[in-house]
């Protein structure tokens, strides 16, 4: 028996379910595509998965092989996972940058309202008295409670709240100007 009429006999069991001839083609181009799709990816683990998918599409599309030279066919497939393949890394290359792109307008964008934010309330603190500015900047920036103020100042807690509540009030007023 040939080469060939062993393959014609392989590609029969294949067509008909038998595991066994699966394998035995599996066998017969496994390193021949792997080597295809490492020399074209220059990537094992690549290269694992598209012979992987290889033969599961060669699986699926064993019957449509209608005879002629069963190599080109196989490669042909194994080409056009190629390809496909390229065509999802680019997506995604495309997909990565315009997401990128995206988020530094975005990080631009917020960083410079942010700032422009900061500085607007920068410019009407320093509009407030000295006392009412130190409230402010004890309480919200340093984040003391109203009790270590009170304490801090030696005032009764009620009067510090009283003057944070105005103080707050007025950085409101002059914020919505």
């Amino acid at each position: 028996m040939t080469e060939n009429d062993t393959l014609v006999e392989i590609i029969a069991g294949c067509k008909s379910g038998e595991a066994d001839s699966f394998s035995q083609l599996l066998d017969m181009y496994a390193n021949r595509c792997h080597g295809y799709f490492y020399r074209l990816t220059g990537n094992k683990d690549v290269s694992d998965d598209l012979l992987s998918e290889l033969f599961v599409k060669l699986i699926k599309k064993i019957k449509s092989y209608n005879g002629g030279c069963f190599q080109s066919w196989l490669f042909k497939i194994a080409s056009n996972i190629f390809y496909d393949y390229l065509r999802k890394k680019q997506r995604q290359k495309k997909l990565l940058e315009n997401r990128k792109e995206q988020l530094e307008t975005e990080t631009t964008t917020e960083k410079k309202h942010e700032n422009e934010q900061t500085e607007k309330i920068q410019t009407q603190l320093n509009k407030l008295d000295a006392d009412t500015r130190e409230l402010v900047m004890l309480r919200y920036y340093s984040e003391l409670s109203f009790k270590e103020i009170a304490e801090m100042r030696g005032e009764p807690i009620g009067t510090t709240l009283s003057k944070l509540h105005r103080g707050v009030k007025k950085l409101r007023e002059l914020m919505q100007e």
